[in-house]
């Protein structure tokens, strides 16, 4: 098993013990500490994070939160959604486990076309792939004036 299946299994089974919660529309000015807070006036608050862009070292506006009572995380839940946390009107609800994804990274896939009369939607970006060219549209040349 490598090491990255241990932690697959590890987080699922971690999963299984404490609520997660998902919060979102968080002031990009509160931090984990502040989370932390709010949740704990419910109970027993296991981590409180807020997310941070790695590359502008800022909030995303989101973070998680963990409880180990279920009874607690609901009423936490139930009490903080639309509620407000430094000025904003934040929105909280269980979160749901992560399904493995595809990073993404260059030759995705996607949409085709765009353009001038052309029709088509979506694509772009380097080397993303698309349709076969019969869904591109083109110049419409059959049109009469």
């Amino acid at each position: 098993m490598t090491a990255q299946s241990v932690a697959r299994v590890f987080s699922y089974f971690q999963f299984l013990f404490v609520m997660n919660i998902f919060v979102a529309k968080l002031s990009f000015d509160t931090q984990s500490e502040d989370l932390r807070e709010a949740f704990e006036a419910f109970g027993e608050v296991t981590s409180a994070n807020v997310i941070i862009d790695k590359m502008t070292g800022k909030s995303k506006g989101f973070g998680f939160v963990e409880m180990p009572d279920d009874d607690e995380a609901l009423k936490a839940i139930e009490d903080l959604n639309e509620s407000t946390l430094d000025g904003r009107t934040i929105v909280v609800k269980k979160a749901e486990p992560r399904e493995d994804r595809d990073r993404g990274g260059f030759n995705r896939g996607g949409g085709g076309g765009g353009g001038f009369n052309r029709g088509g939607g979506g694509g772009g970006g380097y080397n993303r792939g698309g349709g076969d060219r019969g869904d591109r549209g083109g110049y419409n040349r059959d049109r009469r004036y």
